[in-house]
């Protein structure tokens, strides 16, 4: 079996995985940040940052399917990996994260007391910081330009690589962190 193949073989579609949410059979571990998690997660779920993943405290009952997910399937295949190479079998991934889940228009759990999502708290970041290096180099020092720059270099960095820095540095924020969480 290719690597291609094996990959495949471990994902799973939102319909299959409601149908066993309805059904008590599996493990539902959403591996995203405790804000992301906060802000909209399968009901069900439970948080599991990778960012802190241990797989010694990740233990399904007899019987049931393990299933781990984030927003569109990147963090969840590292998950995946790392419990596998943990020696976890049977570890599936929900094919395309919750962008899938949401694409059928299941529902979601959110709370209301939880910080803005880590996508708008990237865009406000970068654009006052882009504004303020606009503002610096046309007035003041125009070095700060570079500012301008280097905000939208990580912007393109970001939408190639599928990774924002930034977010992830965000998300290491207090008030990020301190997020209500159901554990196992």
């Amino acid at each position: 079996m290719t690597q291609i193949q094996a990959r495949i073989a471990q994902t799973i579609a939102a319909p299959m995985l409601k149908r066993w949410l309805e059904q008590k059979s599996v493990l539902l571990i959403d591996v995203r940040e405790p804000v992301e998690y906060a802000n909209e997660h399968i009901p069900g779920a439970v948080s599991r940052p990778l960012s802190k993943l241990d797989p010694s405290q990740i233990n399904p009952q007899p019987g049931q399917r393990l299933v781990v997910y984030c927003q569109s399937g990147k963090r969840s295949a590292r998950a995946g990996t790392q419990l596998r190479s943990a020696g976890t079998i049977n570890v599936m991934e929900l094919q395309c994260g919750l962008s899938a889940w949401k694409a059928e228009a299941y529902p979601l759990e959110k709370s209301r007391n939880a910080p803005i999502s880590l996508f708008r708290q990237v865009q406000i970041t970068v654009g006052l910081l882009v504004l303020l290096g606009t503002i610096l180099g046309a007035t003041v020092l125009p070095w700060g330009l570079l500012l301008s720059g280097f905000m939208g270099t990580g912007l393109v960095f970001a939408g190639v690589t599928n990774t924002c820095v930034l977010g992830m540095l965000l998300a290491q924020l207090p008030y990020n962190r301190s997020i209500g969480q159901r554990w196992l």
